[in-house]
């Protein structure tokens, strides 16, 4: 159960339903990607290539990814396909010992840690195919 506060300022208990989210990920080479996402970001893969939908599942931590086989040559980023945008969010309160970690092992980072206009301390990554993932927290809930 979790606490919210209604728009009469009274305390509700709501049960949780949703538990987790993961990010599905098409790629036209999910092998290279999944390379990448091992050796750069720390994940661990698990591949499912002998069935009828191939895909790799990449976990650290808490989450995941899911890498599907794209039916294109390139993947398009929200930012390309809508103007602006990253590609997934991940949480955290570590965002130094991340930093420190994907600078280490050559990850292109694209935007240093710094607090946003909206209050987020963040710092963004690409990803091998142009992807944006932002790894962050919003400050002073």
């Amino acid at each position: 159960m979790i606490l919210c506060v209604n728009p009469k300022k009274v305390k509700v208990k709501m049960k949780k339903y949703i538990h987790s989210v993961l990010v599905i990920f098409p790629t036209p080479d999910i092998e290279r990607t999944s390379e990448f996402y091992e050796s750069v970001m720390g994940f661990r893969a698990v591949k499912y290539l002998d069935v009828k939908e191939q895909h790799i599942c990449l976990y650290r931590d808490d989450t995941e990814i899911v890498l599907t086989k794209a039916s294109t040559d390139k993947v398009y980023p929200n930012r390309e396909l809508y103007g602006y945008g990253e590609d997934a969010y991940f949480i955290t309160d570590e965002q130094e010992i991340l930093l420190k970690e994907f600078t280490e092992k050559g990850a292109k980072i694209v935007c240093e840690l710094r607090l946003t206009d909206y209050n987020n301390r963040e710092f963004t990554v690409e990803d091998i195919d142009g992807r944006w993932i932002v790894f962050g927290i919003k400050e002073n809930k």
